[in-house]
């Protein structure tokens, strides 16, 4: 085989393992996250919606509380302007000014509850500022737990929601 062709393929084999490892960074490395039928679901719908009998999402309260995580909390109306308003945008499925809004999270810090891959979905909170997306977070949980950050997963509040 010529230097040329050998060159080559290992420029190819590398762009194929870059492709490999950004598609495990945002799917978590799970193939995203489907429901038996195939479509996909996102925490902002499962963690608001009712069951077909009426009941809340397991995990929370007829009040719509969410879960207790033994971590400090946050009333909704003392988050900044902008993350009652990403709350908003969670609540109502979106639609998301950021691509990456409503991704995995990883919970890789250890902070949070542990739960299973693919139960945490994260959104950004605009930063005034910020010509990027800055370091607030919302994180979500599938039982509808709701986490805020604004210093990147260093810390999170649990958000008291309706307060």
């Amino acid at each position: 085989m010529s230097k040329t062709w050998r060159t080559r393929l290992q420029l190819a084999g590398g762009v194929l393992l870059i492709l490999l490892a950004a598609w495990i960074v945002i799917t978590g490395g799970t193939g995203g996250d489907s429901s038996p039928g195939g479509s996909t679901t996102s925490a902002a719908t499962s963690a608001t919606s009712q069951t077909e009998a009426g009941e809340p999402p397991s995990g929370t309260t007829e009040s719509g509380s969410t879960p207790e995580s033994g971590l400090d909390t946050i009333a909704e109306s003392q988050l900044p302007p902008e993350g009652r308003e990403t709350l908003e945008l969670i609540r109502s499925d979106g639609p998301f000014p950021y691509d990456r809004d409503g991704i995995t999270f990883g919970n890789r810090e250890g902070i949070l509850p542990d739960q299973s891959q693919g139960y945490y979905r994260e959104y950004t909170v605009p930063t005034p500022g910020e010509d990027d997306r800055g370091a607030r977070r919302i994180v979500g949980g599938q039982d509808g737990d709701r986490y805020y950050t604004d210093d990147h997963y260093a810390s999170f509040a649990q958000i008291e929601e309706g307060q």
